[in-house]
């Protein structure tokens, strides 16, 4: 080997080892995700950045990042991810809109059987009011624009990419990092 290929790969070898490193980590570990609308204020902003971690736990009120594509019938992008919050009622949401309209056009409060029976894009018809197994009921914050399981059902465990943290700086990060029931 000559002396100018030694020099090219002391320097081209580490960004390559790095650079496969990064790709692991984002397979495997965490990626960042970009907040895209409103549906998770006053909790999550539009455009803001957190991150996606993809060995965490899922637990009630988990703020969860997911392929919304074959989930939500009107998302054509195969890559589509939505961030949504496993339910829990609780005073940190906008709960405005919280009611939806029953099929006598009446706002009225909803149960997931009601909602199973009442909207047209739900895939699994619920009798006994409860979340089956392997899947998730999630919502947005901001219940009054939020597009989320009430329209669509529920969120199948294998299209959920990671449990969101946000970056100790940011504000709000203490109810979506550290929520407790």
């Amino acid at each position: 080997m000559t002396a100018k290929v030694k020099v090219v790969l002391s320097w081209l070898l580490p960004i390559i080892i790095g650079l496969i490193i990064a790709l692991l980590i984002r397979q495997f570990w965490f990626t960042v995700v970009k907040v895209d609308g409103d549906s998770m204020q006053p909790n999550l902003q539009n455009n803001q950045h957190v991150v996606a971690v993809k060995t965490s736990t899922i637990k009630r009120g988990s703020v969860i990042v997911f392929y919304a594509y074959g989930v939500d019938a009107a998302q054509a992008d195969h890559n589509a991810v939505y961030v949504k919050q496993t339910y829990q009622p609780n005073h940190y949401q906008l709960t405005t809109g919280s009611y939806m309209a029953n099929a006598h056009s009446q706002f009225t409060g909803w149960t997931l059987t009601s909602l199973s029976h009442n909207q047209p894009a739900w895939q699994v018809t619920v009798t006994n009011n409860r979340v089956p197994k392997g899947s998730y009921f999630v919502l947005g914050d901001h219940r009054s624009v939020s597009n989320d399981s009430r329209n669509w059902g529920f969120v199948p465990q294998n299209k959920v990419i990671g449990v969101v943290k946000a970056w100790p700086w940011q504000n709000r990060q203490q109810y979506i990092n550290h929520f407790q029931n």
